[in-house]
């Protein structure tokens, strides 16, 4: 008889998910017997007669719900990762019941009332950095959360909550299926030139899966990029632009304007109902940034300095493609990546063609896991017994350089259809020290790389090498977290920190000394040549203004959505708002990002998308300090960002952590000085 594996004891190694028992029909058992153990718990606090502590309150809170978590944590990685239809039905039968749990718990006014006992005699409490912020955290999810709202008010945020939660999830599944219903289907080779052989066998494999002759490319990231970058065929370049950037915008059953709509009017009455003037004044209370006013003049003074930069690099880009046969007066946006493609080769005698070779995905992963030794003592062992939910996924155990065990690490790299694009890190249990044991992390990196041929192995575009080194970075961030407490651990800081361990990562894949270790051509085991690094890091601000434009470009949309009242505008009219600022290559009409732009309708980056170029100033400031004293031998810089930084997650704030990792706050020179902006 089948048991419900998440109801016994884990038996498999560090406790990992038993992926290989798990069926869909374990999942709303355990989540009900979840949710009303986590009561129990709640009810436990709130009806004993003992006066509020520390104690008994704010760490009794933080313990309650391991079962809930431990479902959760499993389920909602698989919907991102692995989904099928029936796991996205229990999704949506599980979020509201969650969103209902998780508001009878901020909502519940005898727990508020023993917190804010406990908060309002902190002065007296002595307790370390690490719970005065857990009871601060505690305190504030409270009142910025309804705790103080009449019965009245406390009904409306729920049904508020409960519906932002289905339409996000509405609005990840209608991307998702907009991804994966289109393909392309091309059977003359002539409309296929200037595609390189490595771009051909992957469309061919492709189609030969969907019992095709001829050549599929389909919106997927390794299908979609080469494809703009590479295609002489502008009319295809067209198409599949239009494809693209027209998911979620066609008016049929995938359409996600009429959601964000909704989402941004909900988020606006949320925000109103807790007592702030917008959504973005309730987010960024709790960042790094600290307000509305600072993000926008923090982007619009990016703006002012990445825009002439971009103007310059368009005409510069414009001029390259009429001497080589452009006949319009103005590129559109599907002929950037093409004419960028060849204007860097043409400047930097470099393209991904002979790039690619040097970066097989076994030798990068290698590469991340070198660089973390160097700098942290860590060591990476694969493992093939832990289960895994598909059989692509990889496992390693991670110990630390006295050989004591430090987390679980999955790795999993290609692109699947119940996989959503992009990549991202999560972890399947946090960290943290309970009953005197630090029970360690299991961490995973989901990415969508270039799959293996019949003839080669996945070779990375140097974009995806990047990638898997931002992705890693957020892994080290919860591999090495070391706190007391699982909700301050690991990447539990605010969005505008949490991009730093990331981006510091994203430094080495231009440093000589961090590349000769992994960049090995897959055929002769040659070590990239002095040449070739000189040209990667020659090339690292080619067009920096036209890409900070990009990014800048979504981060004003997200702030133009949420940091002021709802202006009832058409996506298209937001768009062309902000791209009248942002953007320098012409409108085109039937397509807009917004309708796709998950990170901030269906992930947690609403009001935050800023955090990006936000995190760059601190990148950028932090990799010099790296590089100041030896690179990766500067072992005062890399035993200070572990200890600082990687251990400390949230438990102290972001600017303290930083200041003690740096000796001193951040300079954004350091970030408009690597981009080229200024000198």
């Amino acid at each position: 008889m089948h048991q419900n594996p998440f109801l016994q004891p884990y038996t498999t190694p560090h406790q990992t998910a038993p992926f290989d028992k798990i069926t869909n029909d374990d999942y709303m058992p355990a989540l009900k017997e979840g949710i009303k153990q986590a009561r129990k718990e709640v009810t436990a606090i709130t009806s004993t007669k003992e006066e509020p502590t520390f104690d008994n309150t704010i760490v009794a809170l933080e313990r309650t719900g391991d079962l809930l978590g431990k479902v959760t944590s499993v389920l909602f990685n698989l919907n991102s990762a692995e989904t099928t239809p029936d796991l996205q039905k229990i999704v949506k039968e599980a979020s509201p019941m969650l969103t209902e749990y998780g508001n009878d718990v901020t909502l519940n006014q005898k727990l508020y009332a023993r917190i804010k006992s406990v908060y309002d005699k902190r002065a007296s409490l002595k307790l370390d950095p690490e719970s005065d912020m857990l009871l601060e955290k505690a305190y504030k999810r409270f009142a910025r959360n309804g705790a103080n709202l009449d019965e009245k008010g406390k009904e409306r945020l729920r049904a508020i909550d409960k519906e932002l939660s289905q339409l996000s999830l509405q609005f990840g599944e209608n991307v998702l299926n907009e991804t994966n219903e289109f393909s392309m289907l091309v059977t003359d080779p002539k409309e296929l030139a200037g595609l390189p052989d490595y771009v051909l066998e992957a469309a061919k494999a492709t189609a030969q899966k969907q019992g095709k002759e001829g050549y599929v490319f389909t919106l997927q990231a390794p299908s979609y990029g080469p494809f703009m970058q590479y295609a002489d065929n502008r009319e295809l370049r067209k198409k599949l632009y239009m494809a693209f950037n027209g998911r979620g915008f066609h008016g049929d059953k995938n359409d996600n304007s009429a959601i964000i709509k909704k989402i941004v009017d909900l988020r606006y009455e949320r925000a109103n109902l807790l007592g702030y003037p917008t959504h973005a004044d309730f987010v960024l209370e709790e960042s790094m940034a600290g307000s509305r006013a600072k993000v926008q003049s923090f982007l619009d003074e990016l703006v002012g300095y990445a825009r002439p930069a971009a103007e310059k690099q368009l005409t510069e880009l414009t001029t390259y493609a009429k001497a080589n046969g452009f006949t319009e007066d103005k590129l559109q946006a599907w002929d950037n990546s093409y004419y960028a493609e060849k204007l860097k080769k043409e400047k930097y005698d470099l393209d991904d063609e002979t790039l690619k070779p040097y970066f097989k995905l076994d030798n990068v992963l290698d590469g991340a896991f070198m660089v973390a030794n160097k700098l942290y003592g860590i060591t990476f062992k694969e493992r093939k017994d832990i289960p895994v939910y598909n059989p692509e996924v990889r496992t390693f155990d991670v110990f630390d350089k006295d050989g004591k065990f430090v987390s679980v690490f999955y790795g999993d790299y290609f692109p699947r259809a119940g996989k959503r694009s992009g990549a991202w890190m999560n972890d399947i249990q946090g960290q943290k020290i309970e009953n005197n044991q630090n029970i360690r992390p299991q961490i995973i990196n989901v990415c969508n790389f270039t799959r293996p041929t019949d003839t080669k192995p996945s070779l990375l575009t140097f974009y995806e090498v990047t990638t898997l080194f931002h992705e890693f970075g957020h892994g080290l961030h919860g591999m090495l977290a070391n706190g007391k407490y699982e909700s301050l651990s690991g990447t539990s800081v605010p969005r505008d920190f949490v991009e730093l361990p990331s981006q510091v990562m994203e430094n080495w894949c231009y440093d000589p000394e961090a590349l000769k270790l992994f960049a090995k051509h897959y055929q002769t085991g040659e070590v990239i040549p002095n040449e070739l690094i000189e040209k990667i890091r020659a090339s690292q601000n080619f067009l920096a203004g036209l890409a900070n434009m990009r990014q800048l470009r979504f981060g004003l949309v997200d702030m133009y959505y949420h940091g002021q009242k709802p202006t009832g505008e058409s996506i298209t009219e937001v768009e062309n708002r902000v791209d009248s600022v942002a953007n320098l290559f012409p409108r085109v009409d039937g397509v807009a990002f917004s309708p796709a732009f998950s990170h901030i309708f269906a992930g947690g980056y609403s009001a935050g998308y800023y955090s990006y170029k936000w995190s760059e100033v601190l990148d950028a400031d932090a990799f010099e300090f790296f590089k100041e004293k030896g690179g990766l031998d500067n072992k005062a810089a890399a035993d200070s960002f572990r200890k600082n930084v990687l251990e400390k997650g949230g438990s102290e704030r972001p600017m303290e952590l930083y200041k003690k990792f740096r000796g001193r706050e951040p300079s954004p020179k350091a970030m408009l000085r690597r981009s080229g902006l200024i000198l």
